[in-house]
């Protein structure tokens, strides 16, 4: 862990708590996030973050855009 960032007590338990236990696919940021809106997403902590990342994969619409979430919930009520 890059000791030259400030962490918090909570976001370095997450962090040490998915170093243990999650998948080893990428390195991962010393962020823990929480939530995202829009173009923003939230750490555990409350702090607030353009997410320059949201082109990559399939999360280039924004987080909880919400006809995509319509389309989830709708989806989900689905039998």
């Amino acid at each position: 862990m890059d000791t030259n960032f400030h962490l918090s007590k909570r976001t370095r338990r997450i962090i040490e708590m998915e170093a243990q236990y999650g998948a080893h696919n990428y390195h991962p940021m010393p962020v823990v996030l929480a939530r995202g809106q829009g173009v923003h997403v939230w750490d555990v902590d409350g702090k607030r973050y353009y997410d320059f990342l949201s082109g990559y994969s399939a999360v280039n619409q924004g987080h909880c855009h919400p006809r995509i979430v319509e389309a989830l919930a709708d989806q989900a009520q689905k039998s």
